[in-house]
């Protein structure tokens, strides 16, 4: 399970740097620069469960 936490944590990196390539600043909310940006704030969602994850796991060995 640590394993597959620490992958699924590589997966979403690198899903957010391929969707930043894909980010038009000139309109960020319009086409495919909007499913872009949503990506990249799934992507850091699933990073920020997998840390809470790891931590809970830490928790629950010490008792």
């Amino acid at each position: 399970m640590k394993a597959a936490i620490y992958i699924f944590i590589a997966i979403a990196a690198g899903l957010i740097i391929f969707n930043i390539t894909k980010l038009d600043f000139d309109n960020l909310f319009e086409g495919d620069s909007q499913v872009a940006a949503i990506s990249i704030l799934a992507s850091a969602c699933v990073i920020l469960l997998m840390l809470i994850l790891r931590s809970s796991r830490k928790i629950s060995g010490k008792k």
